[in-house]
């Protein structure tokens, strides 16, 4: 699917002005690099056939183009829909990324932002999103099958009950990680053991065992599993064993879960505890790559607690994130390799 060229417009003075400048900040070189590597008409094309059109008269319903825009700037930034509004009133250079001249027009309000978010809610487009963009990682040889990573991290949502219902939110619960108790969800991911790319997301209350919903992140073909320690005894789990009886995952799996520890300390001292211990730091080094996903979502896109209320809409949140997260994490190899590796579909 070729790119669609777009129609030249006509810089307002604003724009010619911004333009100009001498210095690139870090925010107009990220947008620039997004609006690159992004395979708008292939992800557009998954929102138009259910967007509406609207009607002869009335107002006309703004374009999927700069609604997808504004929606990836919400995400990336981590702002609400009243915060995305006025950033794109703020900054120039998100002005230019959407295509908005105030000269001529105002910026989408929050209120069809919320909008456009809830129709990619009600359609389970997010997910279709996040396939989209595997989809075009994976054309461009960076999506590999072999090998899968598999983690969770916990996404903390609001404790407190001061508010109108007097009530926590009923989907998210607690759990104890170390000394600490965390209220909130989780994210479970697969994701592609060479490249470090997300192939699967899962959810769940924070309460929930990872190792229960480790086939519930497995794209079927992988030959090979890492897992940390928090995983040990998966082979045996009666939900892994009925996965492959249903033919969902392959049954000749290689599971490499991490020892613990505290079995290493046990071993006595020689060539198969520093055997053991060498091996461990190789695995370690493999197992390392699927914290970066986990890194660009909650450190650089700002997602440390949960924005909304219930499992699905967060999930549809996630889906986004995680997309956008391989685009970031691929971002180098996507542009080594040129033209034919950027916006392609």
């Amino acid at each position: 699917m070729k790119q669609r060229p777009k129609p030249p417009r006509q810089l307002s003075f604003a724009s010619l002005e911004f333009a100009q400048k001498k210095r690139v900040t870090r925010r107009e070189k990220f947008l620039a690099e997004m609006e690159a590597l992004v395979p708008w008409a292939r992800l557009e094309g998954l929102i138009e056939p259910l967007y509406p059109t609207g009607g002869r008269v009335g107002r006309q319903p703004i374009g999927v183009p700069r609604m997808l825009r504004m929606y990836f700037l919400q995400q990336w930034f981590g702002l609400a829909d009243e915060a995305v509004e006025d950033a794109i009133y703020d900054s120039q250079s998100m002005r230019d990324f959407v295509n908005i001249d105030l000269a001529r027009e105002s910026v989408p309000d929050a209120t069809t932002l919320l909008k456009f978010r809830r129709l990619l809610e009600q359609h389970q487009l997010t997910a279709k999103l996040f396939e989209g963009i595997n989809a075009h990682l994976g054309e461009r040889g960076l999506l590999l099958r072999e090998g899968t990573m598999v983690d969770a991290t916990i996404i903390a949502a609001p404790p407190s009950t001061k508010n109108k219902d007097h009530e926590r939110d009923a989907e998210m619960h607690q759990t104890k990680k170390g000394n600490e108790w965390h209220f909130g969800m989780k994210a479970h991911i697969g994701a592609d053991a060479d490249s470090g790319l997300v192939h699967s997301l899962h959810t769940t209350a924070a309460n929930e065992s990872d190792v229960a919903h480790t086939h519930a992140v497995l794209h079927g073909e992988e030959t090979m599993v890492f897992l940390d320690a928090g995983y040990t005894g998966v082979d045996k789990r009666e939900e892994v064993a009925q996965a492959q009886a249903e033919g969902k995952i392959r049954s000749d799996i290689e599971w490499s879960v991490a020892r613990r520890r505290s079995t290493i300390t046990k071993m006595a001292d020689g060539t198969v505890k520093t055997l053991t211990q060498a091996l461990e730091r190789v695995k370690a080094q493999i197992r390392a790559r699927v914290e970066h996903p986990f890194h660009v979502v909650k450190n650089l896109f700002h997602y440390k607690k949960v924005r909304y209320k219930g499992l699905a809409k967060n999930k549809a949140q996630l889906y986004s994130l995680f997309g956008l997260a391989n685009l970031v994490i691929a971002k180098k190899r996507l542009l080594d390799l040129g033209p034919q590796g950027i916006g392609a579909s």
